[in-house]
């Protein structure tokens, strides 16, 4: 798969847009995913206030399952050792952000992977919040590309590899992990109840 010519559109639209819009695009790439961190304790918080063991499950199942799309990105980076392309395309716009070393390979593009994975993870514990995580995903990925870090089919595989992950294990995993923490919150262990919640049965 060949995406430099519209790796090179993208770099040339990239550098001719405003420096704040630059600047924008540099912080998000660098820091966007710790949004996702903050939706992770948000969404566990208010599913232990329920107290539904489903709802914990899910929300302790998200930043899970974005950990696995990572390793799994990476299992993938090790096995194709694609060349990044801020060394690799002649002629295209240099990237805003300092190229990755030698070895640290391009595809798929682990930010699209954890974005994916979080994006679907947070939607399916709290289905509401799709209409705000699927479009940062999205820009995460783009952002990848704006900033001359990656191909775009590096994160267009990565949004998919993360994305499926994240749905296959959220649907697998729930109805067990959602018994154990039935299990927990009727265990009567304090620190274990408070991480869970009361459950149905002992909530106010």
């Amino acid at each position: 798969m060949d995406t430099s010519a519209l790796y090179r559109d993208i770099t040339d639209f990239a550098h001719g847009t405003p420096l704040w819009v630059q600047s924008a695009f540099e912080v998000w790439t660098e820091y966007g995913l710790l949004l996702f961190g903050l939706l992770y304790i948000a969404v566990w918080w208010r599913a232990r206030g329920q107290g539904d063991p489903r709802a914990v499950s899910r929300a302790v199942l998200a930043p899970l399952v974005t950990a696995l799309a990572y390793v799994a990105s990476e299992l993938v980076k090790s096995t194709v050792n694609e060349e990044r392309p801020c060394r690799a395309v002649a002629g295209a716009a240099a990237s805003l952000v300092p190229c990755p070393p030698y070895g640290d390979w391009s595809f798929p593009s682990n930010h699209s992977a954890i974005a994916g994975a979080a994006a679907v993870g947070l939607a399916l514990a709290v289905p509401r919040l799709a209409v705000l995580t699927l479009p940062m995903a999205v820009l995460m990925a783009f952002s990848r590309v704006f900033v001359g870090a990656h191909y775009p089919h590096d994160v267009g595989m990565g949004l998919l590899l993360g994305a499926s992950l994240g749905a296959l294990a959220v649907a697998l995993l729930t109805g067990p992990l959602s018994r154990v923490v039935a299990a927990v919150q009727g265990s009567g262990i304090r620190a274990a109840v408070w991480f869970t919640g009361p459950g149905p049965a002992r909530h106010p």
